[in-house]
């Protein structure tokens, strides 16, 4: 399922609950860091590159805050977090894939 957001919205924040390739929760007690990256389909730069926040690290929930200008641009967007783990390993959720965010056009 995608997260839809109309441009120029700042709510609602994305929330997720990060889980490894077998559908496990990944508890991310002690992490160093969350971040958020989206970029647009078929684009290779990214449109967004920001900390996320952790909401309850044992239960893997994290949540992106949109800021102005994250959602400017109507289409069809990829997102992902990566979490830096305590002794700096580094791992990208979903594992597989993407989060698909769409950003709809509003009408004023």
């Amino acid at each position: 399922m995608a997260f839809r957001i109309k441009t120029n919205d700042t709510a609602p924040k994305l929330g997720v609950t990060i889980k490894d390739v077998d559908g496990n929760v990944v508890d991310i007690t002690g992490n160093n860091g969350v971040r958020f990256h989206m970029k647009a389909y078929g684009s290779s730069t990214l449109t967004v590159d920001a900390a996320a926040l952790v909401t309850d690290a044992t239960n893997g929930a994290i949540s992106y805050e949109w800021v102005a200008g994250d959602t400017a641009t109507a289409g069809t967007y990829y997102g992902e977090f990566e979490v830096t783990y305590a002794d700096d390993r580094v791992e990208t959720f979903p594992n597989k894939g993407y989060f698909t965010i769409i950003i709809q056009e509003d009408l004023d």
